[in-house]
């Protein structure tokens, strides 16, 4: 097998990784609210270690990998994600828990850096678009982690055991794949942060990420909330669980659609197949046309977060980490700010008008492309 091959599962083994550690935390917070006593507000006060975490790895991250190959930060970051995360389910007071909380979200933030860093470089090795499938793998191990934590709950499998298991695989997998990773892809140009007005090329591809991850954050935590309340479904994690499957499938098959119709088709489509799907879902709240409408919501947003972060990679001013690693924060930001503005427009309107929000961060997905490529347009024809 050829070296960038194997580069390739290596590196997709590592996405994987991610979506699984980071599922298995989040199917987690229920019990860590239970197991704290923590009410509503609490646990959201809770919940801000894991931006301020994020944001303080900025920096960080960017110079990480411009100071070494992007696999090595790589490696780093899945064993304190490992180490936080078993920290987690360990942890006997608040404080402890507070403190794995924020290793756990800085370490994410230098492995995921440090992921499209290393996809960005491997694409070189390739004709066709690959960027895609590695998000699909961070796809797949959402799912998976989601299955566990579903049946580790149901067996009364305690929480420490639990992700302690997630965290020994993690590391068996990141100590068998690490030598066949990417190595010699170290940036010096461009790796410093320059404060001032934002570059408009980051800046506008900031914003796309932005009212994606508002989609993506709000659709996790709130799709099940939609099936059990609105719906009326029992078994309400097959909304969550059916966004997530689409989604998967859509970025296994996303780099295709991009080589036959181009980048700025597809961001139109997948906007408008976002306004689709909620709109199905708002005014048919029922079983099926839900189902049927998370699974188009799934489909439409999947392949922006790829292209977006592979546009960030051929930054004019920036290194690809470094480029990656503010068009990050952005996507952290609309995460961090949609279950919020959702549960707040909820409690004034009712979830059902609240799902629109979806539907507007879907809808800004067009003019903001559009613009985008519009000003590459310009620049290239100077």
């Amino acid at each position: 097998m050829e070296a960038r091959h194997k580069q390739r599962i290596a590196l997709s083994i590592c996405f994987f990784i991610s979506g699984i550690s980071f599922s298995t935390w989040a199917s987690r917070i229920p019990s860590v609210k239970e197991l704290y006593d923590l009410s509503e507000a609490e646990l959201g006060s809770l919940l801000l270690v894991m931006p301020f975490g994020n944001i303080v790895g900025l920096p960080i991250s960017g110079w990480l990998v411009s100071k070494f190959d992007s696999r090595s930060p790589l490696f780093a970051g899945i064993v304190l994600i490992s180490m936080s995360l078993a920290g987690i389910g360990w942890s006997t007071n608040i404080y402890t828990l507070m403190l794995s909380m924020f290793f756990f979200a800085f370490a994410m933030r230098i492995m995921n850096i440090s992921m499209n860093t290393q996809s960005i470089s491997l694409q070189k090795s390739f004709l066709r678009k690959i960027i895609g499938s590695f998000h699909a793998a961070w796809s797949c191990g959402g799912i998976i982690g989601v299955a566990l934590s579903t049946f580790m709950v149901k067996f009364n499998v305690a929480m420490p055991i639990h992700l302690s298991i997630v965290a020994a695989v993690s590391l068996v997998c990141i100590g068998s794949s690490f030598s066949f990773l990417l190595s010699g892809d170290k940036t010096t140009g461009g790796s410093k942060l320059k404060l001032g007005k934002p570059d408009g090329y980051i800046f506008i591809l900031g914003l796309m990420v932005f009212f994606a991850s508002l989609c993506e954050g709000g659709m996790f935590d709130w799709s099940g909330v939609y099936f059990k309340e609105v719906v009326g479904e029992e078994i309400f994690t097959l909304g969550y669980l059916t966004f997530m499957v689409f989604m998967a499938l859509s970025r296994f098959f996303s780099d295709l659609v991009v080589e036959k119709i181009g980048m700025p088709k597809t961001y139109i489509i997948s906007s408008l197949m976002v306004v689709f799907g909620v709109l199905t879902v708002v005014l048919f709240p029922y079983f099926w046309p839900a189902l049927v409408g998370f699974s188009v919501v799934g489909l439409g947003i999947a392949a922006v977060m790829p292209m977006t972060m592979g546009l960030a990679g051929e930054s004019p001013k920036y290194s690809p980490g470094m480029a990656i690693s503010i068009v990050t924060t952005y996507s952290v930001t609309g995460m961090l700010l949609g279950p919020p503005l959702v549960g707040y427009l909820a409690e004034l309107l009712g979830l059902k008008i609240a799902f629109l929000l979806f539907l507007i961060a879907g809808l800004m997905l067009f003019p903001i492309s559009r613009k985008f490529f519009k000003r590459q347009a310009k620049v290239q024809n100077s």
